[in-house]
């Protein structure tokens, strides 16, 4: 991954990286409460050299000095030091616990002993840093007397007092939440990298490539509004989602322009994708930019087309094709466009023996003489065969993929069905998509032309004779051009 990956895992995941270092900025400042608070008191002593004074002298008494200050160090934390301060203070601790409390350092080339001592107690600790001073003077004292007799030639003096100090030295409460957050944020976002891992569903365009190469004819943003009202025709005409199926329906023109397919079969991988609602709204497109189009609903198992168009489906497809009716009787007109509705009719036990039999094939081919444009609603392709079977009846398959609603090796499979009966597939259509972030889909400014096109499109019934729809390959639009007797009545029957 690069990093316009990691940035795009940052975006997708900014809640979960953002809550895991509120939790760690939150656990730096529990501890913080928890921990008893400890002050630190210091003191400094300076170790000098007895000497007549003379040059010589003093560099030898310096240099001895700077040696045997390390010594001296050591010393701080033994009990021949730690002894006499327990004594004096009447500590209830042992010289080892004392030594855990007091840390000795002595800068180099220099002759200060550094003394610091932590308690619990401000006061306390100034008082043991005091104390061990003295006693380490004592004691280094005793340490370097000669035993001839006569004084000691290293004098220690202190130099800097203990104090009882204002504040704690630990803990560290600004340095706790920052570790909080930092550690926090570094979990969020291996949390986030981790998740991403290993959640393999399709959420985006970028997702997409890492299984197929099929064009992406268009991304459908989710719209909450759509929940109730699911057509193209209930959504206003500047809207992000009209736009979005106007998009799809040019960019199906172009998808089309070598393979002059009038029919296409929308289908998906899994149920709850969306198909059903795109080919409806696909349909509506199309026949708002004055072609006549045929919807046809062969999802035969769990018809849906009649229920959002309000049309009755008691009989329909599978009645023209056991020929208990001809199809120009059970097709339905919507709305005011040049649209027709075949829905599925009965459900029948043997769906996808109807679907690839020839009377199928003769429907279709019956349809193509008589409508710019035929769009077909197929079942899922993963649960029953019923798509892949009908897709060699079609010029055309559109995969509809349902953002979040399919794994990687789901839409692998259902591609593999396509390929192994020499389906044509035109492209995807990335349905539910985000209106925000990383796997948003956005679509550029549509011409002023197209907006006038579409405003025409909507008050008339049919392009005006030898006028090309224009959105499929081949498509015409003169009645004259059919063979006679072909859904006459229902054309001529619309005003």
């Amino acid at each position: 991954m690069d990093l316009r990956d990691y940035l795009r895992i940052l975006r997708r995941h900014w809640l979960v990286v953002i809550s895991v270092s509120l939790i760690g900025l939150l656990v730096g400042g529990l501890v913080s409460i928890a921990v008893k608070p400890t002050y630190t008191s210091d003191t400094q002593l300076f170790v000098a050299i007895q000497s007549s004074g003379s040059v010589s002298e003093l560099q030898q008494g310096n240099t001895f000095s700077q040696a045997r200050v390390q010594s001296y160090v050591k010393t701080v934390t033994t009990p021949i030091v730690l002894q006499p301060v327990i004594d004096s203070l009447g500590l209830a601790v042992e010289a080892d616990e004392l030594a855990a409390r007091i840390r000795a350092t002595s800068d180099a080339n220099t002759v200060l002993i550094n003394i610091s001592v932590a308690d619990a107690s401000p006061v306390q600790a100034a008082a043991i840093a005091q104390a061990t001073a003295s006693s380490l003077i004592k004691a280094i004292d005793n340490l370097e007397k000669p035993k001839t007799g006569g004084s000691s030639p290293v004098s220690l003096s202190v130099v800097a007092p203990a104090e009882a100090a204002a504040s704690p030295s630990s803990p560290n409460t600004r340095l706790n939440l920052l570790l909080g957050a930092v550690l926090g944020l570094a979990l969020g976002v291996a949390a986030a990298i981790l998740r991403t891992t290993l959640d393999n569903r399709i959420r985006g365009e970028v997702d997409l490539r890492k299984v197929t190469d099929s064009p992406l004819l268009g991304g459908i943003s989710f719209d909450q509004d759509a929940v109730k009202e699911p057509l193209l025709s209930q959504a206003k005409p500047q809207s992000p989602r009209a736009e979005s199926f106007r998009q799809l329906r040019t960019n199906l023109q172009f998808a089309n322009v070598a393979g002059h397919a009038k029919t296409v079969l929308i289908t998906s991988s899994l149920p709850g994708e969306g198909k059903s609602t795109t080919a409806v709204n696909l349909a509506i497109a199309l026949s708002q930019a004055g072609q006549t189009v045929c919807l046809i609903d062969a999802d035969l198992r769990r018809p849906a087309v009649g229920d959002y168009l309000g049309l009755d489906r008691n009989a329909g497809l599978t009645t023209a094709l056991v020929g208990i009716s001809d199809v120009n009787d059970l097709l339905q007109p919507w709305g005011d466009e040049n649209l027709f509705v075949l829905t599925s009719g009965q459900i029948p036990p043997n769906p996808s023996e109807l679907l690839g039999s020839e009377e199928m094939k003769r429907l279709i081919d019956r349809l193509e003489h008589a409508f710019d444009a035929i769009i077909i609603d197929a079942p899922p392709l993963l649960p029953v065969t019923d798509a892949a079977v009908l897709s060699q009846h079609v010029g055309g398959v559109v995969m509809v993929v349902g953002s979040r609603k399919l794994r990687h090796q789901d839409l692998e499979k259902s591609f593999n069905s396509l390929q192994m009966v020499g389906a044509n597939v035109l492209g995807i259509v990335m349905n539910r998509l985000p209106a925000k972030g990383p796997d948003a889909y956005s679509y550029s400014y549509y011409s002023s032309s197209e907006k006038h096109g579409a405003a025409q499109a909507t008050t008339r019934k049919r392009p005006p004779r030898g006028e090309s729809a224009g959105e499929f390959a081949g498509a015409t639009t003169d009645s004259g051009d059919r063979p006679a007797g072909v859904f006459p009545s229902r054309r001529a029957g619309r005003s």
